[in-house]
């Protein structure tokens, strides 16, 4: 399989003395949380066998992507093996899988996999901050530090990230989501199913884009398609991108999650990216 050349990479920035393209691979994609609905969420996880996967990250690659993000968890860790054996190189962002009994066994499990960054799982941080319990995380980032790993905090509630930032803990990068869903309850029951109900407004991204203005710290934006809400049309997603990585830092960086399935979009974003990034 085709691998890019650093001459081919994507524009990229500088932390900690590791190269990291302006856009990464997310990987929300491959266990199937859409943020849309029940449906897509299982036609990505069926669609993300251990080949489909290895070849969407070749594909990122070979389009002058150096780094993938996605959660630490058992399924992840079987392909992301299968895509070091089969020769990928790209650098590998890590998420905590929030539903591991143990977050300080989860941190050990994702640091033997060598990951250049872990951090604390968005929709975590939502939950603690909600239930006054949110102090407990400056622990689980120490042991984030201990595994000589970058170390990143996200949530989707801006304050949570705010918090941090005031109370001077040890990170070196934010999370910063485009849209605050924890606004409301995640999921309601409509019709004959449970459909997701998430609010996606777009005065939420000048409120997070003030955030990642107003601190020093490298901040990674996601969700700014909107989980595909702003990808109507190829000029709808990139206004998209135009319009976050105008408003980001130049130190920043954009993770969009891609599924392959109906078309390159892997190909697409990367086009954007080298033009405008």
């Amino acid at each position: 399989m085709t691998t890019a050349t650093t001459s081919e990479l994507l524009p990229a920035v500088h932390w900690g003395g590791t190269e990291i393209t302006r856009l990464i691979i997310g990987g929300n994609q491959i266990r199937g949380f859409s943020h849309v609905s029940v449906e897509l969420d299982e036609e990505m996880r069926d669609y993300h066998t251990v080949d489909n996967t290895v070849a969407s990250w070749f594909r990122a690659e070979a389009c002058g992507l150096n780094t993938m993000q996605s959660r630490g968890d058992a399924v992840v860790f079987e392909r992301l093996q299968a895509y070091r054996e089969r020769g990928g190189t790209m650098q590998w962002i890590c998420q905590t899988a929030g539903e591991h009994p143990d977050p300080f066994e989860n941190i050990r499990e994702i640091a033997d996999h060598d990951p250049i960054a872990i951090y604390h799982h968005g929709s975590v941080s939502d939950r603690l901050w909600q239930a006054g319990a949110f102090d407990q995380v400056e622990d689980r980032l120490k042991a984030m530090r201990d595994t000589g790993a970058m170390v990143g905090i996200a949530a989707h509630m801006p304050e949570v990230l705010q918090y941090v930032e005031d109370q001077g803990w040890d990170v070196d990068f934010y999370m910063t989501c485009f849209y605050n869903i924890a606004k409301n309850a995640r999921r309601e029951l409509v019709a004959e199913g449970a459909q997701n109900v998430e609010p996606f407004d777009d005065e939420d991204r000048d409120v997070i884009c003030e955030f990642i203005q107003q601190t020093d710290k490298p901040c990674i934006a996601y969700k700014i398609l909107g989980a595909s809400r702003k990808c109507s049309s190829p000029e709808s997603v990139r206004e998209a991108f135009k319009f976050a990585l105008a408003r980001i830092k130049p130190i920043d960086i954009v993770n969009v999650g891609m599924f392959q399935k109906h078309s390159d979009q892997v190909a697409m974003n990367a086009e954007i990216v080298r033009e405008i990034g």
